[in-house]
């Protein structure tokens, strides 16, 4: 028999939402995913609550990583069609967590390996894809919501000892991240929003030389449809196939009705609204980001286009 009463079960909703929506966000990429996962978690405390209220955070932990990990199961056993990137969220220009957050005793950043902003770049989330879902569950509460061992075993219904195998497995896993960790400090945000409105300004100038200039020779294009809209299916790779491909793709388009600036995932973004048309198969509107590499040029630039990936982003209004 219970003793939480509606009353508690709300006010907890409230208490708990953000660190659900982050957890949940980070367990999937998905942005649209977590707002579904975070109310069915919730439905299920008010239909069947944990008998105590000092267990609801660790069951409310518990049934949003159960549901997170269906989730994460069934896009890997159905598929995806073409490239798979994370749905991009707005974080703002600063250098700590943003708002959506969870936010901790003393202050917004974990003591954990990873802070916030850093487990919510497109990097770490896509560095996650090579976990299995009880990995990711586990790093993400030890290394980001700096859960202790007996936390994440209570919570996941696992023993400590199996928690810490886990964890040392999923660290591992991270190894190729870890040496080139994506942190979004103000030089980067910095670099990489140069690097964004340059290459940007050139392919609207027509200006090859110069849009070649700020990719690395081994760059990677990626784009994410989700089957809703068209998309390569397959990255692009070289920094002459992605101008070709690019420039292709704008003479096919046009120029964008509406762009906008947006601090999203850490780093700067484009938002666009694009040019209508008749195939109903393209795109409407997109975010496109970059990543840098180690010599200082673009070495990776996602363009998100699929609607349910986009439709917690702010759009700019067409001119």
């Amino acid at each position: 028999m219970s003793d939480l009463s509606r009353g508690v079960l709300e006010e907890a909703a409230r208490e708990h939402e953000r660190y659900l929506w982050g957890l949940c966000y980070r367990m999937t990429g998905v942005a649209a995913d977590a707002d579904e996962l975070v109310q069915e978690t919730f439905a299920r405390a008010l239909a069947s609550p944990p008998a105590r209220h000092e267990e609801l955070r660790p069951w409310l932990t518990r049934v949003a990583v159960n549901l997170a990990r269906d989730s994460l199961r069934r896009r890997r056993r159905e598929g995806y069609v073409g490239t798979w990137l994370p749905s991009p969220l707005e974080t703002g220009d600063e250098e700590v967590p943003p708002a959506v957050e969870a936010r901790l005793p003393g202050g917004g950043s974990t003591e954990g390996r990873y802070e916030l902003l850093e487990s919510v770049s497109f990097a770490f989330l896509l560095a996650l894809e090579a976990l299995t879902p009880k990995q990711r569950a586990v790093l993400l509460l030890r290394d980001v919501f700096d859960s202790s061992v007996r936390e994440v075993a209570q919570a996941l219904g696992m023993s400590e000892a199996h928690v810490k195998v886990v964890h040392h497995r999923a660290r591992a896993a991270m190894a190729a991240y870890e040496g080139e960790r994506c942190v979004p400090t103000r030089d980067l945000q910095q670099r990489t929003l140069a690097a964004l409105e340059g290459f940007m300004a050139a392919l609207l100038e027509r200006d090859v030389a110069a849009a070649e200039a700020l990719l690395s020779v081994d760059v990677k294009a990626l784009s994410d449809g989700r089957g809703e809209v068209r998309a390569a299916l397959v990255p692009v790779v070289g920094a002459r196939r992605v101008l070709t491909f690019l420039t292709k793709l704008m003479e096919l388009r046009g120029s964008p009705r509406a762009v906008e600036l947006q601090w999203l995932n850490g780093l700067p973004a484009l938002v666009m609204i694009l040019a209508p048309a008749k195939d109903p198969m393209l795109a409407t509107r997109a975010v496109v980001r970059v990543d840098l590499g180690a010599d200082g040029r673009i070495a990776h630039i996602h363009s998100v286009l699929a609607e349910r990936k986009l439709a917690n982003i702010r759009m700019p209004e067409p001119v």
